[in-house]
């Protein structure tokens, strides 16, 4: 089976992008993994440290792996949003694939250092361990939290520097970077931006490493083609599937008010994430 980066660069060249999916129970973690099987694709699965917290550091991971080797299939564990190098340290160590360290909200000095540090105990940990891990860095703040907001998060800068952001890479490291090009994180009411395809083509010639689009929740199907073909390489998508997840979940409870095994009220989330997932699969892989 190929790695993660692996794949990521073969998305890279293809201009396809791979599924970046978040999950803090089993039922998500399984439509995630139900629909890469379905698809034969390749897709990522990811905690961010909330997420982390209420899952497990090691039973995360555990769980992934389990079915990873189960089914042979290319499922693998990103740490997503990791704000620390101590938080980042501990999903390394306990065998995540990839981590993601955000510092989007420091300074760019600061962004740099933490970044960085990350990196290099990344690479000390993989010579080690005989495994390959991927860092990612961000460059450009965009708010925070897979919710439903009312306006764009104040603060939120939504275009990075093409230069800026080959001085970041350079600086750190990073195998993959998480720009600023319009998207934010969670879904607007008021209007989700667009995605601005030539920002990310200039900042993909800059950058020199395969990009990351966060926020990937409630953008039109336009913005993912558009992106995707300017450089994007994997796609991020939370808050829809924690939406869908709830509403099955509701409706379900709705229709059956006695139910009470948790396995039966909950299977309709499992079989309308997986459908979710599964569509933007395919959209991102050009299918």
């Amino acid at each position: 089976m190929k790695t993660l980066r692996e794949y990521i660069l073969d998305a890279d060249a293809a201009h396809t992008a791979l599924g970046h999916f978040n999950f803090s129970n089993l039922e998500a973690l399984h439509a995630i993994a139900a629909a890469g099987r379905a698809l034969s694709l390749p897709v990522i699965a990811a905690v961010s440290e909330g997420e982390e917290d209420f899952v497990g550091t090691n039973e995360a991971a555990a769980l992934v792996k389990s079915l990873r080797e189960e089914y042979g299939q290319p499922l693998f564990l990103d740490a997503d949003h990791h704000y620390s190098f101590e938080r980042v340290k501990r999903a390394i160590d306990a065998g995540f694939d990839a981590v993601i360290v955000d510092g989007a909200q420091l300074s760019f000095e600061e962004n740099v250092a933490l970044t960085k540090r990350c990196v290099d105990y990344a690479r000390d940990a993989a010579k080690s361990g005989g495994r390959d891990i991927l860092v990612e860095g961000e460059l450009g703040y965009i708010g925070v939290g897979s919710s439903v907001k009312d306006t764009i998060p104040e603060g939120a800068v939504l275009t990075t520097d093409p230069a800026r952001a080959a001085e970041f890479v350079r600086r750190t490291g990073v195998d993959l970077l998480a720009p600023a090009v319009g998207s934010v994180h969670g879904l607007i009411r008021s209007g989700k931006p667009h995605v601005k395809a030539e920002l990310v083509r200039q900042v993909r010639e800059a950058a020199g490493v395969p990009l990351v689009l966060h926020g990937g929740s409630g953008l039109t199907d336009d913005d993912f083609r558009g992106g995707i073909q300017a450089g994007i390489s994997v796609v991020h998508i939370n808050t829809e599937l924690r939406l869908a997840d709830r509403e099955a979940i509701e409706k379900s409870l709705k229709e059956h008010p006695d139910e009470v095994a948790p396995y039966k009220f909950l299977a309709s989330s499992v079989e309308d994430m997986t459908r979710l997932i599964e569509a933007k699969m395919k959209l991102f892989a050009g299918r």
